[in-house]
């Protein structure tokens, strides 16, 4: 007589995405956070002890108005004050930071300005950066499990390619396509 295997539970799996502007927080051991990165700055900020941490994505390192959350400090902000909001501590919190990379030659260096807001904020903020990926010339896409502040990261070749700048001919395949 043959018996089968006991099937295995698949692990639950959630991946949340941050866009421009984000931030997301989480206790759960089954969440990663994924973003794609230019010349914007993600900080991933963690607390190791109590298994709690977060991602932002922001654009530009100033600014203020209707547009706030696209700058440098409303996206640590909000994502500090949600962090200790889940019961993390100020004092614990350990930062990663991805991206500022200067993408395009022609434009002024926006990566670099985020870059050094971030670094400048942190140090301030008297937040230990553990770990970094900044600058360059190439896209990233970023993925942070926040519980254990674990982080990987993956260049992009290029890093927006849509319908109207494919060629009518070029035939994407299914598994090229990710959607937010």
């Amino acid at each position: 007589m043959i018996s089968e295997a006991p099937k295995l539970k698949s692990p639950r799996v959630i991946k949340l995405h941050v866009v421009q502007g984000e931030h997301r927080v989480s206790s759960d051991p089954d969440v990663s956070l994924l973003t794609i990165l230019g010349s914007c700055v993600a900080a991933c900020l963690y607390d190791p002890l109590r298994g709690v941490g977060g991602m932002n994505h922001f654009l530009l390192a100033d600014g203020d108005g209707e547009e706030a959350m696209r700058y440098g400090a409303y996206a640590m902000e909000v994502l500090i004050n949600d962090l200790l909001k889940l019961g993390a501590s100020r004092e614990r919190l350990q930062a990663k930071l991805f991206g500022g990379a200067k993408i395009m030659e022609r434009l002024n260096d926006i990566g670099a300005e985020n870059v050094l807001f971030a670094r400048r904020f942190l140090a301030t903020e008297g937040i230990p950066v553990v770990g970094e990926s900044l600058g360059g010339r190439r896209a990233r896409r970023v993925e942070f499990w926040p519980v254990g502040g674990r982080a990987r990261q993956r260049e992009v070749d290029q890093f927006m390619e849509t319908a109207a700048t494919r060629p009518a001919t070029s035939k994407v395949a299914v598994d090229e396509i990710e959607l937010f």
